[in-house]
């Protein structure tokens, strides 16, 4: 006789299998080479030996001709089918002639798996509008909880004014000690305060949640982790995104996929025996192998993930995309008071002499207090935002002016940074771009826009953030430019990190309308300081 029974540990839900058979010194061999196996002898001739339950288990048994009990024959196939997804043919208002293909069929995909869905797409490809068109479709399916990073929170109001409009009843939760209800029918809250709010949220009859970054609950034992889990459980919609590479560090969504589909996700001990490579180094497990890839991207593309990479859908899309991420100032007092000092600045001016020269030393002076005031505001979110970026994508280069800015993030990123501003030259700039280029441990590039931005090669990064704004359309294409050069394979995605409701976005607008201008070479002109200057002081002028 040989048996194997699908059972479960003691006072556990974790499956295991009970081996039996008749004494037979080749098949105890066998059975002692799986991971975990322990022998039990409860007398009147019971004796057994028990196992976690894992594919690879099963698969041993079978080869040594053990014969399988009908319950772990059923649970076997269950968790090893493979089915292909077929696409429903949609149709999404307003925004059939705004996405791409791959987007399209994206949306069809959470749509064939009725909105739970792991969307693995590459940085710069869309996840928030796929997610964002998906409830264009359910518009019924309200209320929705969206949780992402601290640093995203603005981005996704910003995306969800511009594609639903006719939105009004958005909340952005904040705050570790509850102080209001919940009532908007988008509700957007960040990880790091999710589990002070679970009181309240698990009371919400959310229809839809999305999981923005869904890295950030890699952590069984994190707060963050456990409350997603406990509010997930009442919601029948769930969206996962992320930019990962998740294939190289399987149990790093372990945790979203119990989630998303529990009944197509193994165990946990079977997953990471399976997948991750399960070891006992001596001071613990660890999970960080891989192992099974190949059918553990069959296994998840079969049943929730939609995965896209740059390589395979650059046809599809355009040389750059440019993004704008809100960044909300942490003095905002002070910069309201420095753009009071401004706006009577011009009043007084023009009281004065209505003929001003816009391009004085002291109108220009008056600018830049205003810009390091509104810089020195948004640095930690922008700090904040580098470090999410890093943890999703390869490479990034930031362009900024000033040195105290570059100064603080070379602080805050030493060990994987390098910088070119006015006080790098030489051998020493040279150096500082082959360490970017080939070093892989090297993950940030941080410059001056006058001193970096032209000139160098950057195409190990396919994505650039701008911190500060110069005055010349033409200089952020140059900085731009240093990864958007031959070589480079993939979309540039280029980032403008902007206060809100500061000058920024005011001559970031600017900067736009100049460089439409000179995109379209319409009348051959350069854009000088002094003409942005003046256009940006008659914005001001006409709220006065």
């Amino acid at each position: 006789m040989k048996k194997a029974f699908l059972t479960k540990y003691k006072n556990t839900e974790e499956p295991a299998i009970m081996i039996m058979f008749d004494f037979d010194w080749a098949t105890v061999e066998n059975v002692k080479t799986l991971p975990n196996r322990k022998f039990y002898d409860n007398g009147n001739n019971r004796k057994y030996w028990l196992c976690p339950y894992t594919t690879e288990a099963v698969e041993k048994l079978k080869s040594w001709e053990f014969e399988l009990d009908p319950k772990l024959e059923e649970y076997y196939n269950k968790v090893n089918t493979i089915t292909n997804t077929i696409l429903p043919n949609i149709t999404i208002p307003e925004l059939d002639e705004i996405l791409y293909p791959f987007q399209k069929e994206a949306v069809a995909f959470i749509e064939a798996k009725n909105g739970r869905a792991l969307l693995a797409l590459d940085m710069g490809l869309g996840k928030s509008i796929i997610s964002l068109s998906w409830l264009k479709l359910h518009n019924d399916k309200k209320p929705v909880l969206i949780v992402c990073p601290a640093t995203l929170k603005l981005n996704w109001l910003r995306e969800i004014n511009k594609w639903f409009p006719d939105e009004n009843n958005i909340q952005i939760l904040s705050g570790k000690y509850p102080s209001e209800d919940i009532y908007g029918d988008i509700v957007i809250i960040n990880y790091d305060i999710l589990s002070d709010w679970i009181d309240i949220l698990i009371n919400v009859p959310f229809k839809v949640m999305i999981l923005d970054e869904s890295h950030f609950i890699k952590n069984r034992a994190a707060n963050r982790t456990k409350a997603v889990k406990t509010i997930s459980k009442k919601i029948p919609h769930i969206l996962a995104l992320t930019g990962t590479p998740i294939l190289n560090r399987p149990i790093e969504i372990y945790n979203v996929l119990k989630i998303l589909a529990p009944n197509h996700t193994p165990n946990f001990w079977e997953y990471v025996n399976r997948y991750c490579g399960a070891r006992h180094n001596g001071f613990g497990w660890d999970f960080n192998g891989a192992t099974n890839i190949d059918e553990l991207h069959k296994k998840l593309t079969s049943t929730i993930m939609f995965r896209r990479l740059k390589k395979d859908v650059l046809q599809d899309l355009p040389d750059k995309v440019r993004t704008y991420i809100p960044i909300e100032l942490d003095n905002k007092n002070t910069y309201i008071r420095a753009e009071e000092d401004f706006v009577d600045f011009i009043y007084k001016t023009k009281g004065k002499n209505a003929t001003m020269k816009i391009s004085s030393a002291e109108a220009i002076a008056k600018v830049e207090v205003l810009k390091q005031v509104a810089v020195k505001g948004k640095l930690n979110q922008v700090k904040e935002w580098i470090k999410d970026f890093l943890a999703t994508d390869g490479k990034l280069v930031v362009f900024a002016i000033h040195r105290f800015v570059i100064d603080e993030l070379m602080k805050e990123f030493k060990d994987i940074a390098v910088k070119v501003d006015g006080s790098v030259t030489g051998a020493n700039r040279d150096k500082a771009v082959q360490a970017f280029q080939n070093d892989d441990n090297i993950r940030l590039f941080i410059g001056n826009i006058n001193a970096a931005g032209v000139g160098l090669t950057l195409t190990a990064a396919s994505s650039v953030a701008f911190i500060e704004l110069p005055w010349s359309p033409a200089l952020l294409d140059q900085a731009e430019d240093r990864c958007h050069r031959i070589g480079q394979k993939d979309t540039v995605n280029i980032y403008y990190l902007l206060g809100v409701d500061t000058i920024e976005e005011r001559i970031v607008k600017m900067l736009d309308s100049k460089r439409k201008i000179l995109d379209t070479v319409l009348d051959g002109k350069t854009t000088s300081p002094e003409s942005l200057l003046s256009e940006l002081i008659k914005s001001y002028d006409k709220v006065l």
